[in-house]
């Protein structure tokens, strides 16, 4: 998944193995030892894996070591980037896009101001297009003109169809015209842009409540997703975002935005385990190849890069 330049400088696991792991030799001898535990926690805080998912982590490294697994660093590397993955495949984790049995395949998505729903949307439907399915995108984003520009914009680039209207229509109505063109056309998917709201808001929630409803007035099985975007750089921000967007509509998967601009990888970790959640996607550039469908083992071993 790695791209030249997508990491930075001093990747988390070489800032682990300068300040836990200074002395090999203490590995080899006996394990791990206390003081390289503590500091491994402390560095895990700074990355976001957020005080739960890090107090686990360590939890286990430490129990590998103690049955002997733990004696290298690069067994040290192995046993931290396999209770990683291991989180991430926990629970409710599967990565792939639930397809409805008979199209449309009908998938909202949601998320605040500025977590690139919108780049996301073209995105996917770009890589849609590229597996040889037809696409609807519904610009249902309807208090930004900019929105619907951009969403118009890279239907056109993608091949996608689309359906919006002017600033100001209930985003619901939208949402429904969308669902109902995509079913009258025979299209394989449609992808719902949802206006980006502070999770703080009970009436932009309620509203999100109403455009999810309406669309199952037009299928009674949509939405088949529920994608919420966040944005990697905020931090144990997106913890408590994430269980709120999850207490207004049914969540079904996680795209984590802008990892290529942080080096605090462990926040997808943090809230898969907050709302058991799987990721599906995450972001690392602006292109539409920078999308990458999520897997565990992989991200892992990128989260803790061996330089």
């Amino acid at each position: 998944m790695r791209r030249a330049g997508d990491l930075p400088k001093r990747s988390l696991w070489q800032r682990i193995k300068d300040i836990a792991l200074a002395d090999v030799n203490v590995l080899a001898r006996g394990g791990v030892k206390a003081g390289s535990l503590a500091q491994l926690e402390e560095l895990l805080l700074e990355a976001d894996f957020g005080v739960p998912t890090t107090l686990r982590l360590v939890s286990d490294v430490e129990q590998r070591a103690l049955r002997g697994e733990v004696k290298t660093e690069v067994e040290f590397l192995r046993a931290l980037r396999a209770s990683v993955a291991s989180a991430l495949r926990s629970g409710n984790a599967e990565p792939a896009l639930r397809m409805a049995a008979e199209p449309p395949t009908v998938i909202v998505v949601i998320g605040v101001n500025g977590a690139g729903k919108t780049t996301f949307v073209g995105k996917l439907a770009a890589r849609l297009r590229a597996e040889g399915r037809s696409v609807l995108v519904g610009a249902a984003d309807t208090f930004r003109a900019g929105a619907i520009d951009q969403l118009r914009l890279w239907a056109e680039r993608t091949g996608a169809a689309f359906v919006g209207a002017k600033a100001g229509t209930d985003p619901a109505s939208v949402a429904f015209d969308a669902v109902e063109a995509a079913q009258s056309r025979g299209t394989d998917v449609v992808i719902i842009d949802t206006a980006g709201r502070l999770h703080t808001s009970d009436s932009l929630m309620e509203e999100l409540r109403k455009v999810v409803r309406v669309v199952r007035r037009r299928r009674p099985d949509a939405p088949h997703e529920t994608l919420l975007v966040l944005d990697a750089t905020i931090g144990q921000n997106a913890v408590v975002q994430a269980r709120t967007f999850a207490q207004a509509v049914p969540i079904t998967g996680l795209v984590v935005t802008k990892l290529d601009g942080t080096a605090k990888g462990g926040i997808v970790v943090a809230v898969h385990e907050a709302i058991d959640v799987p990721l599906k996607f995450i972001g690392r550039g602006e292109a539409a190849s920078d999308l990458v469908a999520f897997e565990a083992d992989a991200f892992a071993r990128d989260l803790l890069e061996m330089e």
